[in-house]
């Protein structure tokens, strides 16, 4: 099991990113590798379960196991065959707009292949 951060800092202010976190209609907007969520529920909230297809037509199976509005953190698994993935969000306020960082368990393979993807999607997360 392998263990990566990544941050990303932009000019975007912690509410405007938090809500793009928060509503799963916005992911594909900012999350590049994102094509569609599926889940019956369109806000984040713990226990919420449904599948990320990619633009490349893979799908990903995802449970989120925690989410704090409050406090702007989600924590949630993402599972691609045998692949299983926790990945925990964190928004803050930054003097630039918002700090924004990503957590990552996993397989070492698994989390080196995904970190292009991930810091890509973070500072496009991050712009205004």
């Amino acid at each position: 099991m392998g263990h990566l951060t990544l941050h990303a800092t932009g000019a975007a202010g912690p509410e405007t990113v938090w809500q793009r976190y928060a509503c799963v209609d916005e992911w594909a907007s900012w999350s590049p590798q994102v094509k569609t969520v599926r889940a019956a529920e369109r806000r984040l909230r713990a226990g919420m379960r449904g599948t990320v297809e990619s633009r490349a037509g893979v799908r990903a199976a995802f449970v989120v196991e925690a989410v704090d509005h409050d406090r702007r953190t989600w924590t949630w698994r993402v599972r691609w065959g045998p692949v299983l993935l926790r990945l925990h969000h964190v928004v803050r306020a930054h003097a630039r707009g918002c700090t924004t960082s990503l957590t990552m368990d996993g397989p070492g393979l698994a989390l080196l292949a995904y970190a292009p993807l991930a810091r890509l999607a973070l500072r496009r997360l991050v712009r205004p």
